[in-house]
């Protein structure tokens, strides 16, 4: 295995369009090398499954960026605030995620999502009778952004009102990650943020309503389980990372059926597979790429490689669902696949809280989209699609159109 770093090409429109000639050659050359990510942090990359879902387990690999020995990773986040944005289940081991993810856990159980679907139907009827009498939309914009921002507003008690402030504070703080940061512009992007939400908590303090955050505040305010930093830290975790990567679900699992005729007539004439689908939009194109980044606590050897203390490690989901060792024919969409074990929702203590609302509303949204937007097509050549890169990834705008239905 080379020792010479490889150099993931983020200012390369052809790898941002279609990453995966690269990933897979380098899951090829071996099972961990060295690779230069964006902003020119440097990373041990992890390829094939098997290692990453052994990584994603290892209590040797922390999700603490202070256990990172590269400073320029806490120096991403704002310098007022770093102590706040690492109290979050995000960024922290256990106890401290322990606790954290159980005062929240309840509300993304199963049942308690199912609970949403009419909601969740209500809302994507909404938005679709906009579009309906057109016969174009911007995808994006118009349907898979707000779809998933409502819903999470709702669920934590936040103004819909106020979505397109922490929407830009958002793209400030996360969206902008295959550039250079600007530590300039992260930090007033945090405090903006940080203030709107000590706003909201004051007033939902005031009057509390039937929402996540009122109950936060009092598992704060009256058993102690929450201190103010780590309140604040949770409704921003919760507020941004509930609708961020289920945008580029939608967004990519309608791209992805675009590219694929076939597969998308399967789906047309039998929509009852439609939560597999969900399942191969995610293990073929999911919104984490290239994967998780975990820290060394201390020396440790992957597939036998040794990994010095401090290094960064990327668990390389996106490169790890597309292994033939685990997937067959891991390059075709195939909306039938069965076993579909893939990492895009991670593994472990971490595995994702909000999962089970993501998949409701990926399946509501695609296939309310597709029963009511017939002969949809992409409004522009598919070369002309610009993708999110460098930590989250989906179609930046999606233009299509179809039918129009002039009853709506």
């Amino acid at each position: 295995m080379s020792q010479q770093p490889v150099l993931l090409p983020y200012a390369d429109p052809a790898f941002t369009a279609d990453p995966f000639p690269l990933y897979r050659q380098l899951r090829e050359d071996g099972p961990v090398r060295r690779a230069v990510l964006a902003g020119g942090l440097e990373a041990w990359l992890v390829t094939r499954y098997e290692d990453c879902l052994a990584a994603l387990s290892d209590s040797r690999l922390s999700s603490d960026v202070r256990d990172a020995s590269d400073p320029r990773l806490l120096e991403r986040l704002p310098a007022t605030e770093r102590e706040s944005m690492l109290r979050t289940m995000l960024r922290s081991d256990p106890p401290d995620h322990t606790r954290l993810r159980r005062l929240v856990s309840k509300a993304f159980t199963a049942r308690r999502v199912a609970e949403l679907r009419p909601r969740v139907q209500e809302i994507t009827d909404g938005l679709l009778d906009a579009i309906v009498p057109a016969g174009k939309a911007e995808l994006v914009e118009d349907f898979a952004l707000p779809l998933p921002v409502t819903v999470i507003s709702e669920l934590l008690g936040v103004p819909v009102a106020d979505r397109d402030d922490f929407q830009r504070w958002t793209d400030d703080m996360v969206l902008r990650g295959a550039e250079p940061p600007d530590p300039a512009r992260i930090d007033r992007a945090w405090r903006q943020m940080r203030s709107y939400l000590t706003g909201l908590l004051q007033d939902k303090r005031a009057r509390p309503g039937d929402d996540l955050l009122s109950a936060l505040i009092a598992t704060r305010d009256e058993e102690h389980r929450l201190d103010e930093d780590e309140l604040i830290a949770m409704a921003f975790l919760l507020l941004v990372a509930g609708y961020i990567t289920t945008v580029n679900l939608i967004g990519s699992g309608i791209a992805a059926l675009l590219a694929h005729p076939d597969q998308l007539q399967i789906l047309r004439d039998d929509p009852e597979l439609l939560p597999g689908a969900i399942e191969e939009f995610l293990r073929y194109d999911g919104p984490v790429n290239p994967g998780i980044a975990r820290f060394a606590r201390e020396d440790v050897a992957i597939a036998g490689v040794a990994i010095p203390r401090g290094a960064t490690v990327l668990v390389a989901s996106a490169i790890a669902d597309r292994d033939p060792a685990q997937f067959p024919d891991p390059d075709r969409l195939d909306i039938t696949r069965q076993d579909n074990a893939h990492l895009a929702f991670g593994h472990g203590i971490h595995y994702c809280l909000g999962a089970p609302l993501a998949r409701l509303e990926g399946q509501i949204a695609l296939g309310t989209a597709l029963r009511r937007l017939p002969h949809l097509s992409l409004a522009v050549p598919p070369s002309e699609l610009r993708w999110r890169s460098g930590g989250l990834r989906g179609p930046q705008q999606l233009p299509v159109t179809f039918t129009p239905d002039a009853s709506s």
